[in-house]
């Protein structure tokens, strides 16, 4: 793979809630139990108390549960829309995916998130796929289409972890596609040599075509208070516009109702209005498609009136208070070093 331009740090001014960082590119080395190409980076991260407990976290949990250190660990924000069409941006929480080679022609893949649920499965080019569980359904579906475009025919250990849930509202398959591509396209790209993340955007449109590319597009190519213009055919030059709240002296908040499915979309539209009754600017859906949350811009000023009046509203009916969730408007994945 060529060496791809990577698209800067993950956080947005004046959000200190994602540490700042750049993609740089792996360099492997030969790991001294198993013989394979494993990063240093990778491979140290669950031992250095200066890494984000979520990166620590999944390098940790590869090497027990495949007794390996990774190669790399990744990691990929959630993403959503814009309430212009055409416009997407990442969000400061991450996903991560941690991985190391293999040469057999096995996958072992595995997640805290489904912890009766890790599976090892043959790495089959063509044919039906094999049998496996829900959650490993999709990353299996992009490690084949990797192995079919020459990157990793070997097999891989993969461990993929999130930052937040279903429950949270943001769509969680395309963080996870993006994360398991650049960490399996890593370990088995030569030294000094990056991803390329336009080969790989196109790669899991094709592999996996019911995803939402935009969101795939926003994950890979975001830069922090910039929100990405997208369109039907990709491109390789890509186009932003200045989306920063936390500049401007707003705030983003993502609002994710509970209770029944069938009660979701009268219930934000409560959250919504209760929000800008207390002065909120505006509100959207984070996805094409009605779900269990919305994004609220408001000014900072009236975050703590926002947040009060809607719970307000909520308790005050005998029904679950919404979740509220911070925003910052983030950067694209990156290897984490």
């Amino acid at each position: 793979m060529k060496r791809a331009e990577a698209p800067g740090p993950r956080t947005g001014a004046g959000e200190p809630d994602t540490g700042p960082g750049t993609d740089r590119a792996a360099v492997n080395s030969v790991g001294p139990a198993s013989g394979e190409p494993v990063g240093p980076a990778g491979g140290d991260l669950a031992r250095r108390a200066t890494v984000d407990p979520l990166f620590r976290l999944v390098a940790y949990a590869l090497e027990a549960a495949h007794g390996r250190p990774p190669g790399a660990v990744w990691s990929a924000p959630y993403a959503f829309h814009l309430g212009s069409p055409g416009l997407v941006a990442a969000a400061g929480w991450p996903t991560a995916a941690a991985a190391a080679p293999r040469s057999d022609g096995l996958v072992r893949l595995s997640s805290l998130a489904h912890p009766a649920e890790s599976c090892d499965l043959p790495l089959t080019l063509s044919g039906p796929p094999p049998a496996a569980p829900d959650w490993a359904v999709r990353p299996y579906a992009v490690l084949r289409a990797l192995a079919r475009a020459g990157h990793g025919r070997g097999g891989s250990d993969l461990h993929v972890q999130g930052s937040l849930t279903g429950a949270a509202g943001l769509a969680t398959a395309e963080p996870v596609e993006c994360a398991v591509a650049l960490a399996v396209a890593d370990v088995h790209t030569a030294a000094g040599v990056g991803p390329d993340r336009a080969e790989l955007a196109g790669m899991l449109a094709g592999a996996l075509p019911d995803g939402d590319d935009g969101l795939r597009r926003a994950v890979l190519f975001a830069r922090p208070g910039r929100a990405l213009h997208v369109g039907p055919e990709p491109r390789r030059r890509q186009r932003y516009v200045t989306f920063d709240p936390a500049a401007s002296g707003d705030r983003l908040v993502l609002v994710a109702v509970r209770g029944e499915a069938a009660d979701r979309p009268r219930e934000l539209a409560r959250a919504v209005a209760c929000a800008r009754r207390a002065g909120a600017l505006s509100a959207w859906q984070p996805g094409p498609r009605p779900g269990r949350s919305v994004l609220v811009l408001l000014p900072r000023a009236r975050l703590t009136a926002v947040r009060a009046a809607v719970a307000e509203d909520f308790r005050a009916r005998g029904m679950p208070v919404p979740r509220f969730l911070n925003i910052a408007v983030a950067g694209a994945a990156r290897r984490e070093e």
